[in-house]
């Protein structure tokens, strides 16, 4: 199924020449019996099919339908020993691919990434033009699914439930003590744009202005964060230099975008995710990451000055539990404050260190 561009299988259909003719009973299907099946699905393929959905149905005459979703990852493969074979599926039967047929998926394979690639950096170039990025450090982040999703035209009362559902997502990977740019963008007044929905900045004041912030979701399932996060507030009247960059603040902007994904994968059935996340910054002054002190005060005596920021890409799962995509979320943070000689993160935890905290 997902060599054929997805499908789904039903369990508790009798059938006769190719043609379903009536129910039968499949048992119990417990937690179990599903952890055992993505099991398989992950451990006994090659390369791995995430995202199954799997839906129990009917009391009496019990199934359960499993769709596989559409996969670029293809050829899948199954092994057996040291041979492998690439299953596909031809109507109702399955067959084995031929060779040619093996190089033609492996050649779309490495088209598909090479056009993803280029549509995150289109998305990012995009997303970084016209910041006065030589006045302050700008956080540019944006993610592209692997699989769009089906395009279509969501109303502004969507659009804005994502905004809405985004915000208690980010406060899960992370506390309050940054500044989140989803509490700086206008999500109850969305201004449509070209086959996307923006949120334009809401802090707009002369004193609140180093806080400014601009989020989009496009209707392809795209997600991009643009925040200002150099040359922010120190005390009522005091401001950091604007190649100064708070570690806590990228913490803020990766948790809230982040967030932004998960709350678009949920509503457009998306899981895989290609992601980029830089900080733009053209002043003269190199960039530099600031950490905190012990007693919570802005501290730069272990920072690193960098000329450049390398942006961080990765892939993540959208469709993933909690944990797995928290955990993403965090690696990804630290892989971006890492770069300024920065080790510990303060505003987000790891999944593993919250759930001990809980206990």
């Amino acid at each position: 199924m997902a060599n054929s561009g997805g499908g789904m299988i039903v369990y508790g259909i009798t059938e006769s020449q190719k043609t379903a003719t009536g129910r039968v009973d499949i048992g119990e299907f417990t937690e179990g019996h599903e952890r055992a099946y993505r099991s398989a699905a992950v451990t006994a393929i090659s390369p791995p099919v995430f995202g199954l959905d799997i839906h129990r149905l009917g009391t009496d005459a019990r199934a359960v339908a499993v769709v596989v979703p559409a996969s670029v990852d293809g050829p899948h493969l199954i092994y057996k020993n040291d041979l492998f074979g690439a299953p596909i599926r031809n109507d109702a039967d399955t067959a084995w691919m031929r060779e040619r047929q093996v190089e033609a998926m492996y050649r779309a394979r490495f088209d598909e990434r090479r056009r993803a690639s280029d549509a995150l950096g289109s998305l990012y170039e995009e997303a970084a033009s016209g910041r006065d990025v030589r006045k302050r450090a700008w956080l540019v982040a944006v993610a592209h699914p692997r699989i769009p999703a089906v395009l279509r035209r969501p109303d502004r009362d969507a659009a804005g439930s994502i905004f809405n559902r985004a915000e208690p997502i980010a406060l899960s990977y992370s506390n309050r003590n940054g500044v989140h740019p989803l509490e700086n963008i206008d999500r109850f007044n969305l201004r449509p744009g070209l086959r996307r929905w923006t949120a334009v900045n809401s802090a707009t004041g002369e004193r609140e202005r180093w806080k400014e912030a601009w989020a989009e979701i496009h209707h392809d399932g795209s997600v991009t964060l643009a925040a200002a996060v150099g040359g922010h507030r120190m005390s009522a009247d005091g401001y950091l230099g604007g190649w100064q960059v708070e570690g806590r603040g990228i913490e803020c902007c990766v948790a809230d975008f982040a967030a932004l994904i998960r709350a678009v994968a949920e509503g457009n059935a998306l899981d895989q995710f290609e992601v980029q996340v830089g900080i733009e910054w053209a002043g003269d002054e190199p960039l530099q990451i600031l950490t905190v002190d012990g007693t919570g005060h802005v501290y730069d005596g272990v920072s690193t000055p960098l000329r450049r920021f390398t942006p961080v890409r990765a892939n993540i799962n959208a469709a993933g539990s909690d944990e797995d995509f928290h955990l993403g979320v965090f690696q990804l943070a630290e892989d971006a404050v890492n770069q300024g000689g920065i080790t510990y993160l303060h505003v987000m935890t790891k999944p593993s260190e919250e759930a001990s905290s809980n206990d």
